[in-house]
């Protein structure tokens, strides 16, 4: 949930899964081919990764900020843009929907600590198939698995620290919603 984008926010529920899914599907389906060398193990990947993956995510998503559900498209896209760039929102009515948002964000970053020892244990069993790829197994294999390894590694030291600035950037949307928020009460604006 941390990772989606803004403008998914703006979808259905069944488009936020679908365009979710689809993305890993494309993904690792391109894996598959260029490791495996097969169009048939590529579909396979595609099809149960886009169906699985797009589902986690869209059940994920309405389960972690439930008060989503009844809001508009558009309304979801600008409290996300907002509570993500650590803005303030303009408009007020919004601002409990931004901490609502904020909680559902370091709630899931707070879940994020299993994810990441499985990452690691991943980047390592990728680094032991690169190196034996290297020696026993074709260029294209060598090179796929090489460039998993690269991306579970970018993955280990970028995403530590982005999501520490994300959460900088959330507490600063929040506060200024709290205030937002207090400001209406204090002036009895409904």
């Amino acid at each position: 949930m941390i990772l989606v984008p803004g403008w998914m926010w703006r979808l259905g529920s069944v488009s936020r899964g679908v365009g979710a899914g689809l993305a890993a599907g494309v993904f690792f389906g391109a894996f598959v081919l260029v490791e495996a060398g097969s169009w048939a193990g590529a579909v396979v990947v595609f099809v149960v990764l886009s169906l699985f993956y797009g589902i986690r995510v869209a059940r994920r998503m309405e389960g972690i900020w439930p008060a989503a559900m009844g809001m508009s498209g558009a309304d979801r896209a600008a409290v996300v843009r907002a509570t993500r760039r650590g803005e303030a929102i303009d408009d007020p009515r919004l601002a409990p929907s931004v901490v609502a948002y904020a909680r559902a964000l370091r709630r899931a970053a707070e879940e994020d600590g299993l994810r990441r020892w499985v990452v690691l244990l991943v980047t390592a069993l990728a680094v032991a198939l690169a190196v034996y790829d290297t020696v026993r197994s074709s260029t294209g294999e060598t090179i796929a698995s090489w460039l998993v390894v690269v991306l579970l590694l970018a993955d280990l030291m970028w995403w530590p620290r982005s999501r520490t600035r994300l959460l900088a950037r959330v507490d600063r949307a929040e506060a200024s919603a709290r205030r937002m928020t207090a400001t209406r009460r204090a002036t009895g604006e409904s």
